[in-house]
């Protein structure tokens, strides 16, 4: 608890205490922006030093609105620019300190080897071989590993979709307790599945000639991927007969 310079507590402490939230309210908050994000992820996030949350006596993890905040900017720049955790933590921090940091992204030079520049807009939602291997710090024979097993699939030109980032990171994250990349097939073989029959759902709204209409099928299929998500984490909460905190 915060003190006063007599040993009293600070007026607005207690309050502010009872508006810390768990790290399962964190998931909910972010999950409807982020529907793959986990409590493994948030975890990882904390001690790569991207967020502090306070602990109880007990241990707990507990998280003010900045901390979620936080997490939110760290887990658009990961979505969105592709960006490394130590520059997304180094561009956070400086903003903190009020420093001007202007959003670095990856780019090619000559030579094919990345590099970080400034720039002022987002990205496009597509990362080359090259920018993938450094924003998820992997090297290049796990990729190739990665993708003998249908983990992570280069787009017709050779480029990637922007949530290879997230797969890629998550696959090394599972990495570090033994999970290796051949045990996840039947994870890939049951998000195929999944996503068949979100496409069966939604296959009529994107054939149709309304443009809104097909905009309409993009929303639904977000917010069909996200329930399935949900679903999918509860039903493995069931089977192992755990509750995530």
């Amino acid at each position: 608890m915060l003190k006063t310079p007599s040993g009293g507590a600070r007026p607005g402490a207690a309050a502010a205490a009872s508006r810390l939230m768990s790290i399962g309210t964190v998931l909910n908050v972010l999950r409807d922006e982020f529907p793959d994000i986990t409590i493994s992820k948030i975890r990882f996030l904390e001690s790569e030093g991207l967020v502090e949350p306070q602990r109880t006596p007990s241990g707990y993890r507990k998280f003010s609105a900045q901390d979620v905040e936080r997490l939110g900017h760290v887990l658009r720049m990961q979505r969105d620019h592709y960006l490394p955790l130590k520059v997304i933590r180094e561009h956070l921090d400086a903003m903190e300190r009020g420093e001007a940091a202007p959003l670095p992204t990856l780019c090619r030079q000559r030579d094919g080897e990345p590099v970080l520049e400034p720039v002022e807009g987002p990205t496009a939602a597509r990362i080359g071989r090259a920018e993938l291997l450094v924003a998820a710090g992997i090297g290049e024979r796990e990729l190739e590993e990665w993708e003998s097993y249908g983990l992570i699939a280069p787009l017709p030109d050779g480029a990637y979709d922007a949530e290879a980032v997230t797969v890629a990171s998550l696959v090394a994250e599972l990495g570090r307790f033994g999970i290796e990349p051949r045990h996840l097939r039947v994870m890939k073989a049951a998000a195929d599945r999944e996503a068949g029959l979100v496409d069966q759902v939604v296959a009529p709204l994107r054939r149709h000639r309304n443009p809104q209409t097909r905009a309409h099928a993009e929303a639904r299929a977000r917010e069909l991927a996200g329930l399935t998500v949900k679903l999918h984490s509860a039903l493995v909460q069931t089977a192992l007969g755990v509750r995530l905190p």
